[in-house]
C-alpha cells in the first residue's frame, strides 16, 4: 500500500498499537517534547504534532493509525536534495533507536496478557506504550528533578533549564492552525551538557528558576561527572567525555550500573532505576514508588511490612519485595510492562482509550483487577454511593420538615396571641429536634429496605 502524502514529511509504516505518541510522550518518561494540536479533519488524519530539539535539529512528528510521519528542521542552511535525503536517513535511524522500534510490542503485550489477567484487562485501552531509549545525561537530570514532583512541573523545570543554559538553535512557527491564530514562533533549545551545569553559580540560578533543593543536586552531580570523567569533546557527535562514560553504562551489568548511578547527589534507588530502564537498556528493571507498591498489594497479592494499604515509607525491603514480585510475573521485559500499568494509573489518562471498548466502571489500574478484587471494589463503591444518597435525602427531608415545623410553630403562636391565650408551644429548637428524630427514623427504615 502506498504511503499517504503529508507535505514536508516522510512516512514510516507503523501501527499506533506499536507506538502511541499521545501516551508515550506524555506519561512521564521524557519532558522536553512540545505538542501542538492540528486542525480537525475527518478520517484518520494526524491530530497533533510533536517536536523535540536535538543538538543539531528539531524533529517533528505526526501520527495516523497506520503511519508515523517525520521531518527534521535545521538552523540556517539550505540543503541540497542529496543532503536532505542523508539527514532524513539520520533522523529515521534516531527514531528507530529512540522508540526502540526493533522490539515487537504486540508480541510483548500477548506475553504479558498470558501471564497476567490484570494486564489482559488493560491492553486494549493502553496499547502502543513502549519505553524510550533516551540520552542518559538528560534522563539523569530529568529524574533528579522528579523528586517529590509531578509531570507538569518537571516539564516546566526541564524547559527552563534548557532555555537558561542552551542557546536557541532555531525558532519555528506553530504548525498549520486556524488562519486566525496569532501565536508567534517558538525558540527551541537543546539539552545542555554537564560542563555548563557544573559551575558553582548554577545552584543559585536554578533556585531562582524554582528548582528548590534539586538545584544543588543537579550542580553537584554535573561537577562529579566532569571532575571524574572530563568535559572535552570526544567524538563527532559533539558529546563530552563524561557523557560518553555515562552512555557506556549500557554495557555494564544492572548491578554495576546502578552502583555508579547511586554515587551521584540526589540519586536514590528509584531515580537510578528510572535511568537504568529509560536510557541504559535495563529492560527488566522496575522503578518502585508508593503507587506501584499499592498496585502490587491490590492486584498481585503482595503482603509486606508496609501494611495492607501500602502507604508506609518506602524501605529497601519493601522496594525489593515489590520489584521481585512484579518481575516474576512479567518476565524479562518487566520494566516495560510496569510502564504500561504505571501509565494506566495516572489521572491524566483515566479516560484514555475508552472509545476503543465498551464503557466500564473502571477508569484506572487501581479500579481494574482480578474479578474478585473488582467485585469487592464495586461493592464498596455501591455502598459508598448508597450512603451518599441517603445522607442527601436525609438533609433534604430535614430541611423540608424543619421549615414546616417552624411555619407551624409560628402559626400556633399567632393563633395564641389572637385569642390572648398563653402559648404552651415548645421552643423552636425542640420542634426541629423532634422532626430530626422522625427523619432519622424514616431514613433508617428506607436504608434497611434498600440494603
Amino acid at each position: 500500500m502506498a504511503s499517504p502524502v503529508l507535505a514536508g514529511f516522510r512516512a514510516l509504516p507503523l501501527s499506533d498499537v506499536q507506538l502511541s505518541l499521545a501516551v508515550v510522550l506524555k506519561c512521564g518518561q521524557s519532558f522536553r517534547w512540545t505538542c501542538y494540536p492540528l486542525p480537525s479533519s475527518p478520517g484518520t488524519s494526524p491530530t497533533h504534532e510533536y517536536r523535540l530539539c536535538l543538538r543539531d535539529r528539531v524533529v517533528c512528528l505526526r501520527q495516523s493509525s497506520d503511519y508515523l510521519f517525520y521531518r527534521s528542521v535545521f538552523p540556517g542552511e539550505h540543503l541540497s536534495a542529496e543532503q536532505e535525503a542523508a539527514r532524513d536517513e539520520e533522523t529515521l535511524i534516531w527514531l528507530k533507536d529512540y522508540f526502540q522500534l526493533d522490539v515487537d510490542l504486540l508480541k510483548l503485550y500477548d506475553q504479558w496478557s498470558d501471564r497476567d489477567q490484570v494486564f489482559n484487562k488493560l491492553k486494549s485501552r493502553f496499547s502502543g506504550i513502549r519505553v524510550l531509549r533516551q540520552d542518559p545525561w538528560e534522563n539523569l537530570v530529568s529524574f533528579i528533578c522528579s523528586s517529590n514532583n509531578n509531570i507538569p512541573r518537571i516539564t516546566k523545570m526541564v524547559h527552563a533549564l534548557c532555555k537558561q543554559y542552551s542557546p536557541s538553535l532555531i525558532s519555528l512557527p506553530p504548525p498549520e492552525l486556524n488562519e486566525s491564530d496569532s501565536q508567534g514562533s517558538a525558540a527551541y533549545h537543546s539539552f545542555p551538557p554537564p560542563s555548563l551545569l557544573a559551575a558553582p553559580d548554577v545552584k543559585s540560578t536554578l533556585r531562582g528558576l524554582g528548582f528548590g533543593y534539586r538545584a544543588d543536586y543537579i550542580q553537584r552531580t554535573a561537577k562529579m561527572l566532569v571532575d571524574t570523567h572530563g568535559s572535552s569533546i570526544s567524538n563527532s557527535e559533539s558529546r563530552e567525555k563524561c557523557e560518553e562514560w555515562l552512555t557506556g553504562l549500557r554495557g555494564m551489568s544492572t548491578e554495576v550500573a546502578r552502583e555508579e548511578l547511586l554515587k551521584f547527589v540526589g540519586v536514590g534507588r528509584k531515580v537510578a532505576d528510572c535511568v537504568l530502564l529509560m536510557s541504559l537498556d535495563k529492560k527488566e528493571v522496575i522503578p518502585v514508588d508508593t503507587h506501584v507498591h499499592q498496585i502490587a498489594i491490590k492486584h498481585y497479592g503482595l503482603r509486606t511490612v508496609g501494611g495492607s494499604k501500602g502507604k508506609s515509607a518506602m524501605t529497601p525491603r519493601i522496594y525489593n519485595e515489590v520489584a521481585t514480585k512484579l518481575a516474576d510475573i512479567w518476565g524479562g521485559y518487566a520494566g516495560w510492562a510496569h510502564t504500561v500499568l504505571f501509565t494506566a494509573d495516572l489521572k491524566a489518562f483515566s479516560s484514555f482509550g475508552i472509545e476503543r471498548e465498551p464503557p466500564t466502571p473502571a477508569t484506572s489500574i487501581m479500579n481494574v483487577g482480578a474479578s474478585a478484587l473488582t467485585s469487592s471494589s464495586s461493592s464498596k463503591r455501591k455502598h459508598s454511593e448508597t450512603q451518599n444518597e441517603v445522607e442527601m435525602q436525609k438533609k433534604v427531608m430535614l430541611m423540608g420538615a424543619a421549615v414546616a415545623a417552624i411555619a407551624a410553630a409560628a402559626t400556633a403562636v399567632a393563633v395564641a396571641v389572637a385569642h390572648d391565650v398563653p402559648s404552651s408551644l415548645k421552643d423552636d429548637s425542640d420542634v426541629i429536634s423532634s422532626v430530626e428524630e422522625d427523619a432519622n427514623s424514616h431514613t433508617s427504615r428506607r436504608v434497611k429496605r434498600r440494603c
